[in-house]
Parts: structure tokens; sequence; C-alpha cells
């Protein structure tokens, strides 16, 4: 069989709200512009007619008259993914899929796919198309890593319904991938081609530049931002004449470098997550991170602060040396410091990780299978010190503390400014989840 002007749906799934309400996550709208969709579009040759399909937003017409059908999927989104494939291949559609989750359970989701991509799209996807066009699709393809992400294709915004995604939308785009860091607990370095490696800063401008009709607000979707500082204070001094608003992902060691921060002020950062991960020594330690100097961290604070640049900092909780009272004396941390928004993770040892080896040789997993699978704050460990239950209490308890009215008020300043918004509408969204029924469930996946 040989396809001459073949049709193309390419699908971001949804998720299911937990392991046993299997109704799927929908909103009305979105803030973030998603970047897999259009990107993948970039991608496909000309003569595919292609349509894209933002799970949350949109119904899947599993009757839609289409001759490929593409998933892209964390492994958040496989269970759905894999119901969705099942769908479109009992009416005798194609469907290959592709995304983080299929770098680390290739043979499994081979099984509900004709095909599978494993790794970077860029140097597999025109293949996995032309065979799947002409009928003789492999079951695994694996992808080379790039060696440099030169001259990549502009996304294909033009194919998204931008109305879909309100008035003040963030447009998520990517300048690097990788990281330049070795956490025990982290897979991201693994599916994003192992050497931290970074786009042409002309090309990074130029894309920006096209799309800023558009919307004026951009999220970096990369694991750290600043992973070659020389490197992306170019990309900020090229973004200053741009007079748009970012954030981004970057290292704490930043937040001590005044110059670098200087000018990502001067370039219109407008909020920055950092993983401090813990406020113990040890413990950092322990996960591989003691370059996050805990001594530093007030200082780190007051510089984001001096410069009105809104932050948000992740914590993992569930390491073995971990003192009993860290929660109890991180919430304390947190408020002394007034620090604008935090997340409490449990540990997850995620496939494909040391943490994930060493845990599974312990017997500390209890399902090595389902981990990441599952919307909110869900323990896949054996704790040491309480039973996985407890862990997510204890988490549960310290979102509702941190995001309550009095911390609230007591963290954050009255907003003078749009970094106090982003500050105050990140605390009420987080509150409003921390307080609701079904938890954490809300993710915005770009």
């Amino acid at each position: 069989m040989s396809l001459s002007h073949p049709k193309l749906l390419i699908i971001q799934p949804s998720h299911y709200r937990s392991k046993t309400d299997r109704t799927i996550f929908k909103t009305r709208r979105r803030q973030m512009v998603p970047l897999a969709l259009p990107y993948l579009a970039a991608l496909t040759p000309r003569e595919w007619s292609v349509t894209l399909l933002d799970e949350q937003l949109e119904d899947i017409n599993f009757d839609t008259p289409v001759d490929v059908v593409a998933l892209t999927a964390w492994t958040l989104h496989s269970p759905r993914a894999y119901d969705i494939a099942t769908e479109f291949r009992r009416r005798g559609v194609t469907v290959i899929m592709g995304g983080p989750h299929v770098f680390f359970y290739a043979d499994e989701a081979a099984e509900y796919c004709d095909a599978v991509g494993v790794g970077e799209a860029e140097p597999i996807w025109k293949t996995m198309l032309e065979d799947a066009a002409a009928g003789r699709l492999k079951k695994i393809y694996r992808a080379t890593p790039l060696k440099d992400l030169d001259h990549l294709p502009p996304p294909r915004y033009d194919l998204l319904d931008l109305k879909k995604f309100g008035p003040f939308r963030t447009f998520a785009v990517q300048s690097s991938r990788g990281c330049p860091f070795v956490c025990d607990f982290c897979s991201e370095r693994f599916y994003l081609g192992g050497r931290y490696r970074w786009r042409p800063v002309n090309e990074m401008v130029d894309e920006i530049r096209r799309i800023q009709d558009k919307g004026s607000h951009f999220f970096f979707g990369e694991s750290n931002f600043g992973g070659k500082k020389s490197r992306a204070m170019e990309l900020m001094e090229g973004l200053v004449p741009l007079k748009i608003r970012w954030s981004t992902l970057w290292s704490s060691n930043l937040c001590l470098d005044t110059d670098f921060l200087d000018l990502a002020q001067k370039s219109g950062v407008m909020h920055v997550n950092i993983g401090i991960e813990s406020i113990d020594a040890e413990t950092l330690a322990d996960m591989k991170k003691g370059w996050n100097k805990t001594t530093r961290y007030g200082e780190m604070f007051e510089n984001m602060r001096r410069r009105d640049i809104s932050y948000s900092l992740n914590f993992i909780f569930g390491y073995d040396d971990e003192d009993p009272d860290v929660y109890r004396n991180t919430l304390r941390f947190l408020e002394e410091h007034k620090v604008p928004a935090a997340y409490f993770n449990i540990l997850t040892p995620t496939k494909g990780t040391a943490l994930f080896n060493k845990m599974l040789k312990a017997g500390r997993i209890i399902d090595p299978e389902d981990i990441d699978r599952w919307p909110g704050q869900v323990c896949h460990i054996w704790p040491r010190d309480c039973t996985p239950g407890q862990m997510e209490q204890r988490i549960q308890r310290m979102y509702k503390s941190f995001y309550s009215m009095r911390s609230i008020v007591h963290r954050l300043p009255f907003p003078k400014s749009r970094s106090d918004m982003a500050s105050w509408i990140l605390n009420m969204t987080e509150r409003r989840m921390a307080f609701s029924s079904t938890g954490n469930n809300d993710f915005d996946i770009y």
C-alpha cells in the first residue's frame, strides 16, 4: 500500500484523573501554547496534510478520515494514549507514537502501536512517515542524538487555534536540550540526548520575533536555561530589543551571579523555577546535588527580590537521611524568607535513573511499572520512616499550609509590579488545587 496525499493527525493526549477515575482531564482554555504539536508539524514533509489536536482542549473523533495518527506522550499520558491508539487501530488507522514515555517504555508502547520512535524526533520522524505511507513500518525506530541544534524549523503555530489559549497566552519555546548536571533523580538528560546542546542565538531570536504578534509571553521549556552561562547571556542580550516577558528554569548557582541576574531582568524575565530540592546539605549530597549551597539560599532569594524577579522552588521529600522535622522546618524556612511559591514532591525513582536502579535492587519500589502514570502526589516507594499513605498526607498538609491565605498574605507583597502579580496568580492557582478534592491534578504540558 502506498499513499499519495496522506493525512496525518498529531495528538497530544490528555490524562485520566486517577487510577480509579477514568474521567479525561479537560479544560476550556490553556495558558501554555504547546511546542510539541506545532514542532512535529514543522518536521512533517509538505506532501502530508497535517491536523493538530490537543485533547485537553478538544474531543477526539475516532471516525475522522485520516491515514496516520501520531501520539506524543509523557508517562502521565500513557494510559490514555494507549486507549486512543487502540481505538484508531480498531478502525484500521496506522498509529505511531513517540515522546519521553516511549524512550523508557518502548517495548510496552510498541504493543499498542504500529511503530514507536525512541529519542529525538528530528533523525527519525520523516523516515517513519515515509515508511507509514509506503506500508513498510518497522516496530521500533531509534534516533541517534543530534550533534547540535542548528537550523531547526520554526513551529507551525498556524495549525493551532490560538483563541483556545486565551488572551494572556504563553508560548513554549526551547533554546537548549539536556543539562550539565547529573542529579540522581532526574531522567531528562537521558531522553533529551544526554549532552547539553543549545540553539544558535540568532535562530532563537528570529523564532520569537516571528510570533511576537501572537503573544508577548514566552516560556523557555528546558532543563536548565543557563546550562552554559556565556551562551545564555548572549541569548538574553538578543532578547532585550524584543521587549518580551519570559519565564524559565535555571539552577540555583545562577541566582548568585549578579551580572547574569541584571541581564535577565533587563531582557524581561518574569518568573524562574529553581530546583533547590532540600534545605539539608546531607540530603543534597545524597541526591548528587551538593552544588546547591544551603548557606547561601537567603542571598539567592534577596538577589531575586531586589530585581523584582518572581520565582518558585522545587522540593523533594523521601530521602533516607532526612531529618524527621524536615517538613516543618521547610515550611518555616519558606515563610521566614517569604518565598513567593514552592512545589513539594515525593521522591520518585523514574525509570532509567541511577536512583531507580538502586531502589529497585533494594526492593523499595512498590510497583516499578506504575511510576508517573497518574496525576497528583503519589508515593511509589516504601519510605524509611512512614507508610506510602502517610508520605502522601505529609505532602498534602505542606501544600495546604503553604498555600493557606494566612501564609500567602504573609509571604507576598501587595501587587505593585508584573512579577508581584505573577506570584499572586500562581499562589491562588496552587491554593485552588491544594484545597480541591482531587489535589494537584492540573498540568500544563509543553
